[in-house]
């Protein structure tokens, strides 16, 4: 498996970062809504990820190139626990953006664990995917003079120069999903957590094969910027397409710059293809445009497959409609390790610089104990309804 993923890497490496552990917008927008991922963390034990994730290969490379080290392999001990309480420490989580159900599980997942820690939340800020937004939020930020930042960078370049300050101040940073340019691991950052994204990719694509009998005409919906994340998702897909269903025509590709562009771009792809059997859209928000377009377009049979699970198309997925299956990732849980990641920086334990949690592929028929198994909790009555 890893020969077959070689150019991916390649491919990918050059790039930074992620817009997007873009799970969909909660119902209500709200972090507290009915759909909201669990807020607790063990009060005794050790602190680990969820024990019933499975032990899978994690298909991606970190972007320097490194070897995935898989977040199963991070524990605080009650011991390391107790030393990182008597440090009285001080958090900060600098979002891209919240009010949906990936950032809502990474805050809870942050806040819960760093609560077991000892450690003080002193800030959750929304960058509203705008970097200059994100430079003055950690600007804000380093006037309270945090210990530790956990942040998914929104720009890669623009927002390097802020990043570096901090560290040079002596932050510890965990980066979720993306690296800020020009930073070292290991020295200017701690690490980077993520889920397994070339393995999401690729389960989309197994999932497309699959339900199209290994034949057919597909289109690709691409993040068109310069983000690590979704690169690798997309590469991954297209290239698993391309060595495990060789019947099966990429005959379409458009990117999107923002969430919401995901209905334009699909509904030109049907325009010009109206023999179209499938669409791959590289997170679920623009999978919801997909799925409008296909909808207002009568194509009632196409394919759409994507990364990240949220609830509209959880709800899609259950129901047995358009949208068959995604690849998602475990945004709780890879919460969780980001701040075991800044406990290990605290307690000068070494880090690994790339932690990966593996794909989890998600289809009708494994749909409610998916979302049980990414946001740690039963999914919401309106995926159960739509189970029915």
């Amino acid at each position: 498996m890893k020969k077959k993923f070689s150019l991916l890497t390649a491919a990918v490496i050059s790039g930074s970062l992620l817009l997007a552990g873009c799970g969909k917008q909660a119902a209500s927008g709200d972090a507290n809504s009915s759909t909201a991922p669990k807020t607790e963390v063990a009060q005794t034990g050790p602190i680990t990820i969820n024990p019933a994730i499975q032990d899978k290969q994690i298909l991606g490379k970190g972007p320097n190139g490194e070897a995935p080290v898989s977040a199963k392999t991070l524990q605080l001990t009650e011991d390391d626990i107790a030393k990182i309480k008597q440090g009285h420490y001080k958090a900060a989580i600098v979002m891209h953006y919240t009010g949906n159900d990936y950032s809502t599980a990474q805050i809870n997942a942050l806040k819960a664990t760093f609560a077991r820690m000892g450690v003080e939340v002193i800030a959750v800020t929304d960058a509203q995917f705008k970097a200059e937004k994100q430079v003055s939020d950690i600007e804000t930020v380093l006037a309270k003079k945090p210990n530790i930042i956990v942040s998914v960078p929104v720009d890669p370049v623009s927002t390097a120069a802020a990043f570096k300050k901090a560290a040079d101040a002596g932050v510890k940073i965990v980066f979720m999903d993306g690296v800020a340019k020009g930073l070292e691991p290991g020295k200017d950052y701690v690490s980077m957590v993520t889920g397994d994204n070339a393995g999401n990719g690729a389960a989309a694509a197994e999932i497309m094969g699959k339900e199209l009998g290994g034949k057919g005409k597909i289109g690709v919906i691409f993040h068109d910027a310069d983000f690590f994340v979704t690169a690798q998702r997309t590469a991954a897909f297209e290239e698993t397409i391309k060595t495990k269903f060789p019947n099966i025509e990429i005959v379409a590709r458009g990117g999107i710059t923002g969430p919401n562009d995901g209905e334009k771009v699909a509904s030109a792809m049907l325009t010009k293809h109206h023999d179209l059997d499938g669409i791959f859209a590289i997170w679920d928000v623009p999978a919801e445009g997909a799925l409008a377009a296909a909808r207002t377009a009568g194509k009632n049979k196409l394919v759409i497959t994507s990364t990240d699970l949220g609830t509209k198309v959880g709800m899609e997925i259950a129901s047995g409609g358009i949208v068959k299956g995604v690849g998602a990732q475990l945004p709780y849980d890879q919460g969780v390790t980001e701040a075991m990641a800044a406990g290990y920086a605290l307690l000068g334990k070494p880090v690994p610089t790339y932690i990966a949690s593996p794909a989890v592929e998600v289809t009708k028929e494994n749909v409610l104990d998916s979302w049980k198994l990414v946001y740690g909790q039963n999914a919401p009555d309106v995926i159960k309804k739509a189970a029915k």
